[in-house]
């Protein structure tokens, strides 16, 4: 055991460039790395937390109160990493110092060879009894988790509801169950994928050429104010739906003017160059009309969307034809036999689907009502932070309840997955594909937007706030 009096590592010296080197590069890392389990923003790197961790629980071989048999332990740990054992106490620091920079190597965390020489070292500080490390606002779990990498006992918590259940499978699920966990989940999510793509086959519909839509591209909208106009404005920021150096699609729209109000159609069209594509209608949240040129201001911008709780559902009358709210821009599908993604115009065969999913979401929430409201509402209904917190800004354009932020089809495909995870009886099975549920959730939402040069959906939070979109 270390005496009191001893200085760890971290008083005296840490190779604070070499581990931020690890840690920077650690964020491109995607495939195995502990963050790609689920989303928690204030996340630390593993690489400067196992560092610290290191510096803080070895003792200085330089202070004149460090154990022999730490000094000798570590001299002869250190060769078997390449770190050196050296002549002198001096040395033996450099080494010490040497070893925590190398070992924040994401490269090295798994590699046997550096895990015994830690877990040795550590050992050797403690008489080999594995030290208690408490983190009580755990958060993502790093500091746990790797001081469970270098053989300490680990104890974490936290006050929010997603980060414990994080916690519970990265530091307890995985470890103890591995490779017969993941397997047992690749088959129980094949099997609720199956009953999903069955369950909400009318909702998803396959286009007659069998081509299977994989996107469908919205747009916000409002009326424009000026006087003898009244058109439709979609809310657009762009009007690229692919951007790529050998391949370019965009919509372009036309002023039909006859038979009624003026109305805005688009076309999807492959440009020859930037300048056939015109800029979109919202900069700095003031919409511009297509038919009139007029500018409708922010403050009113937001009272219309707050007047349709967000402007992301349809409106439809009585026969399903679409009278306002949410306008489909774009469908992207993949067709059989040919690479890449498509591009076509919504048809009413798309609508419908949406109009199927409001019945749906209405069919769920009345079932819930009729059984007494037993439970959790399938339809998330709690209340959003007030306006003014930190990050939320879709307060002020309507959406006061979480379930505002989804769709009514959304809503319906995030509620039968909820359902699907809920018949499984194991609690660790669905503990793991709860998380698989909440990732969804962060592609199935309103809040989320097409990525045009990655011709894919950019999630919910890929950025630190719920912005409206």
């Amino acid at each position: 055991m270390i005496p009191r009096e001893c200085k760890r590592l971290a008083e005296v010296d840490f190779p604070i460039a070499a581990v931020s080197r690890h840690a920077v590069r650690e964020k491109s890392i995607r495939h195995g790395h502990p963050s790609t389990l689920h989303l928690w923003w204030a996340r630390r790197p593993l690489a400067s937390s196992r560092a610290i961790l290191l510096a803080l629980l070895l003792p200085d071989p330089c202070d004149p109160s460090c154990p022999d048999e730490f000094r000798k332990a570590a001299r002869k740990v250190l060769p078997t990493v390449g770190c050196g054992r050296g002549k002198t106490d001096a040395d033996l620091r450099r080494g010490l110092l040497k070893f925590i920079a190398d070992f924040a190597n994401w490269d090295n965390s798994t590699k046997r060879t550096w895990l015994e020489a830690g877990r040795a070292l550590v050992q050797a500080t403690h008489d080999g009894e594995p030290p208690l490390v408490v983190d009580p606002f755990a958060g993502g779990g790093s500091i746990p988790l790797e001081a469970l990498r270098i053989g300490c006992e680990a104890f974490a918590s936290d006050l929010n509801p997603v980060a414990c259940m994080i916690l519970k499978v990265m530091l307890e699920d995985i470890p103890r169950h591995g490779a017969e966990l993941a397997d047992e989940l690749r088959e129980a999510g094949a099997d609720i994928r199956q009953r999903a793509e069955r369950e909400l086959a009318e909702l998803y519909p396959a286009d007659p050429d069998g081509a299977t839509p994989i996107a469908y591209l919205w747009a916000r909208t409002v009326r424009c104010e000026a006087p003898d106009c009244g058109a439709e404005i979609p809310l657009m920021r762009s009007f690229w739906l692919c951007k790529k150096a050998k391949r370019k699609r965009a919509l372009r729209h036309a002023v039909e003017r006859a038979g009624g109000p003026q109305r805005v159609a688009f076309e999807v069209f492959e440009p020859t160059s930037d300048s056939e594509v015109r800029a979109g209608t919202v900069t700095r949240a003031k919409a511009t009309c297509l038919c009139c040129g007029a500018v409708l201001p922010p403050e009113r911008v937001r009272v219309q969307l707050a007047a349709e709780r967000g402007g992301a559902d349809v409106k439809f009358d009585d026969n399903g034809n679409r009278i306002g709210g949410a306008r489909m821009t774009a469908v992207v599908t993949l067709r059989p036999n040919q690479t890449g993604r498509h591009y076509r115009l919504p048809t009413d065969a798309d609508y419908a689907a949406v109009r199927k999913a409001q019945a749906r979401v209405a069919a769920i929430l009345e079932e819930w009502e009729h059984g007494g409201r037993q439970g959790l509402c399938p339809i998330p209904d709690e209340r959003l932070p007030p306006i003014g917190t930190l990050g939320f800004r879709v307060q002020r354009y309507g959406m006061l309840k979480w379930g505002d932020l989804f769709t009514a089809r959304q809503k319906a495909a995030l509620a039968e997955l909820v359902r699907s995870v809920l018949r499984d009886t194991h609690p660790t099975r669905r503990e793991g594909l709860a998380i698989v549920v909440d990732r969804c959730a962060n592609q199935l939402s309103h809040i989320s937007r097409w990525n045009v040069p990655g011709e894919k959906i950019e999630g919910t939070f890929a950025r630190q706030a719920l912005p409206i979109v």
